[in-house]
């Protein structure tokens, strides 16, 4: 009774609850968790998480990576996530990548590119989806565009 000791065993972690990251808290640096994540603060950092809710008073500066995410507030950095809901409050500053589900709400501030992919991470993806190639493609048309007179190809005279 009282002289016995218990063997205590590791408590085996419990994923399945939502942890909550309030509009008072700021982290710098990078967030990793199995479970599922509420973001109404600011996070300066790479994100890792299985659930991501980005509220509308949350902002992450940072690349995302995710099974799921849902975006009401600022995400300025690059998205791999498997299903992806963009809502209307949002604005999106960053690359898209998805590999299963994309909806966006009408009124979502959106700027990057949008990419169905088969990776769904960031390491895989930036071989599959390269930004500089597209960049470097558009500033090559630009300079084709602007140099001259075009050429008239059809004319009735």
């Amino acid at each position: 009774m009282f002289g016995t000791k218990k063997t205590s065993a590791p408590r085996p972690l419990n994923d399945t609850g939502r942890s909550l990251i309030s509009e008072t808290f700021s982290l710098e640096g990078t967030l990793r968790t199995s479970g599922a994540i509420d973001i109404a603060g600011l996070i300066k950092g790479a994100v890792f998480t299985n659930d991501l809710v980005i509220k509308e008073t949350g902002s992450i500066v940072g690349p995302v990576e995710t099974d799921k995410i849902e975006i009401y507030g600022h995400l300025e950095g690059k998205v791999v996530a498997k299903t992806i809901v963009i809502g209307n409050s949002a604005v999106v500053k960053g690359d898209i990548l998805f590999s299963e589900t994309l909806k966006t709400e009408e009124g979502a501030d959106i700027n990057g590119y949008i990419k169905k992919t088969e990776s769904t991470s960031l390491e895989a993806a930036q071989d599959e989806f390269k930004l500089e190639e597209i960049e470097a493609k558009e500033k090559e048309k630009e300079k084709v565009t602007k140099k001259g007179r075009p050429k008239i190809v059809a004319s009735n005279a």
